[in-house]
Parts: C-alpha cells; structure tokens; sequence
C-alpha cells in the first residue's frame, strides 16, 4: 500500500475513535446520573485502578505505556464531565459574568494609588503609566502596601510582581492571599540601573554601595568588579538614591533610575549597569474586589494539586484542550505539608471567551483549593 492509503487507513480508525469516544460519554453522564440519584460519589479509585491494570494488559507491553497515558487522559475527563453535569454553574463563573456586565468602558483616570517606596521608584513610573492621574500614597513596605488597601486608604495598589532576570516576587502573591485582593491591571516597566552619587565624586572614591536586593542582584557582573566595595540592601532604589543624596558622603553611591538623579541632585557615575539590558519588571494593579475591564484577556490563578501522579500533566491537558495558551507557570512548596505545592499560572484568554468560561468552570467545581487572582489586560 502506499502512504496514501495507509492514511485512510488512519482516518476510518479515528473516525470510529471519536464515534467511540462519544458512546463513552454518554454511558459516563447516564453513569453520573445514577451517581448523584443514589448518592454514590463521583470518584471511584479502586475502579479506576483496576479499569487502567485491565488496558494495559490488553495493550501489551510494546503499547502498555501509551494506553495508560490515554486512559489517565480519558478517565479524568470522564470523571470531569460527571462533576460538570452535577453543577450546571459554578459561582465563581456566575461571579465573573456579572462583574463583566457591570464594569464601566474605561479603566478610571483618577485614583488614589499606594505603592512601596518613594518619589522616584519604578513603582511610581509603574502608576503614572497605568492610571493618568494619580495621587500616590507611598509606603515602607509591601506589607504596609496591603494595609492601605484594606483600611481604605487607596482605591488601588501598584506592586512589583515579576522581574525578567530576578523572577517572581513571592511575597507579593502570598499577601494577595492572605488580603483577598486581585489583579485588575499590569504593565511591564523597562528597568535601566544607574550608579548614581554626589556631584563631583570619583568612582575611587567610593566605598559603600546603597540599592535594593532585586537591583543588587541584577548588576551583580558590574559589582564583581569592585571587591572594594561593601553592598548595603535598601527597601527601594529611589530610597537608596535619596539616603545618599541626603547623606553629603563622597564614598556612598546608589544604584537607582536615573530619573532619581535629577530627583535628587545626584551625577550619574555610569549607566546601564545591568548584567541583562533585556530588563523588565511586571507591576500589577490590584484592588480589594474583583474588576474585570474590557478587552481583558489575562487572567491570574493560584491552586493546589493532589499529592498524587500526573495530577499536574490532567491539568495541564485541559489547557491544551481548551487551546488555551499558558505564559507562566511557577510552584512553591506548601510550609508544614510534605511534598505539597501551590501553583501559580497566568493564562492568556479572552475573558469574554467560551473557552475561558469552560475553563473556569471546571476549575472551580473540581479542585478543592483553588484561588482566582483576576482577569485583566497588560500595558506594554
């Protein structure tokens, strides 16, 4: 035969797959039906174990491996579609459809913002880009970010959640936990260090160096050639450029943004000092209730996985199932729980999608611990 009818070969047997495939399905909704009828649980683990030893059986060896993938991909769709058809509608996507059709056009011009740091941060380069006109609250510390928001200080927060070189900032995520707060906004901010000191000042002359850990860390090749000097981490960069501004020593410099130079009378001893010029942080947006905006198509999720094989790779298939595209993808592991962990995604859907609403229906009706963060768009 040549290749020609080897593929019709090919499509009559997936032809009969997918006829199959939806004669299963039946059976497993009349299967659900029964279930909820007589109070059985929709979970059955003794017969799924013994439905996957029986296939790879009848496989063979050479196939056992590839029909246990397909059955684990198989089973948990069926178990999937049995949860769906008991909850016609999950509250989580009643709740977003509803915040959808009530928000406004346009993403306010005004607001109050509270961000961490002071006048000359990147996060306040970060509000100036998101909001036309704000008025910014500035605080000590992140902590102190989600403390303003929570006592109604601020209708909205700006906080760095992502750096290109230096990763995600995980203190961030967990106090969005921890104050219920979600995402209603993000921009990516091009971060350009500068070693900045009092006019006049000679690069011989310096012996302490003043910045925040993120940027130390990100100019670490360009510091590594200066053993001479001793690194100081600061809460911000444009707090460690006015701590030297304020300070009249000629043997402190800061790395900072060089608008902070103008900021603070400060002379630019060398610029872009990075040990990466492709350097981004993600600033995100949040508020104390959820806002879904127009044109929304990002969306922040957090969950929890079963301690058990493949739990993660049945999640992931419903992302590829859904054509769904994934952009990020992190785990933590959970403080007390042995080899238990959080996962963080951020996926790019239209919010107003169906596939998105499948998505989050089925997350929300079959995990047990899992946290929507937002749905919002990106600034660029």
């Amino acid at each position: 035969m040549d290749i020609s009818e080897l593929r019709e070969q090919i499509n009559e047997t997936d032809r009969q797959i997918v006829e199959l495939y939806g004669k299963r399905m039946e059976t497993v909704r009349a299967i659900g039906r029964y279930k909820r009828e007589h109070n059985l649980p929709v979970l059955d683990s003794e017969r799924e174990r013994s439905l996957l030893n029986k296939v790879a059986e009848q496989a063979g060896e050479e196939n056992e491996q590839g029909i246990r993938a397909l059955y684990h991909l198989l089973i948990d769709h069926s178990r999937m579609r049995q949860e769906m058809d008991g909850h016609p509608e999950s509250p989580l996507g009643q709740q977003i459809r509803e915040i959808v059709a009530a928000m406004p056009e346009i993403f306010p011009e005004k607001a109050m913002i509270a961000c961490q740091g002071v006048e000359g941060a990147y996060s306040q380069l970060a509000c100036e880009k998101m909001i036309r006109y704000p008025s910014i609250l500035y605080c000590r510390t992140f902590e102190n970010v989600f403390g303003a928001i929570e006592s109604d200080l601020c209708q909205y927060c700006i906080l760095p959640i992502e750096n290109s070189l230096a990763g995600s900032v995980n203190s961030v995520y967990d106090l969005m936990i921890r104050h219920h707060c979600y995402i209603v906004r993000s921009v990516r901010i091009k971060i350009d260090h500068t070693l900045l000191a009092l006019p006049g000042t000679r690069m011989d002359e310096i012996r302490e160096i003043y910045s925040h850990e993120q940027a130390i860390q990100q100019c670490s090749a360009f510091l590594s050639r200066h053993k001479e000097w001793h690194v100081n981490v600061c809460t911000n960069t444009a707090a460690a450029a006015r701590m030297v501004a304020e300070s009249g020593r000629r043997d402190a410099a800061a790395i900072s943004s060089g608008h902070c130079a103008a900021l603070y009378g400060l002379e630019c001893l060398s610029s872009d000092i990075q040990n990466n010029s492709n350097n981004h942080t993600r600033f995100i947006c949040i508020s104390k209730k959820p806002e879904i905006y127009p044109g929304a198509d990002h969306t922040s999720l957090m969950l929890v996985l079963p301690n058990h094989p493949g739990s993660l790779y049945q999640l992931l298939s419903r992302f590829n199932a859904l054509d769904i595209n994934l952009i990020k993808l992190e785990s933590r592991p959970l403080p007390g729980r042995d080899f238990e962990f959080m996962f963080y995604f951020d996926l790019e859907a239209s919010v107003g999608s169906p596939t998105f609403s499948r998505l989050i229906e089925e997350l929300d009706i079959t995990l047990n611990q899992f946290s929507y963060l937002g749905s919002y768009s990106e600034i660029v």
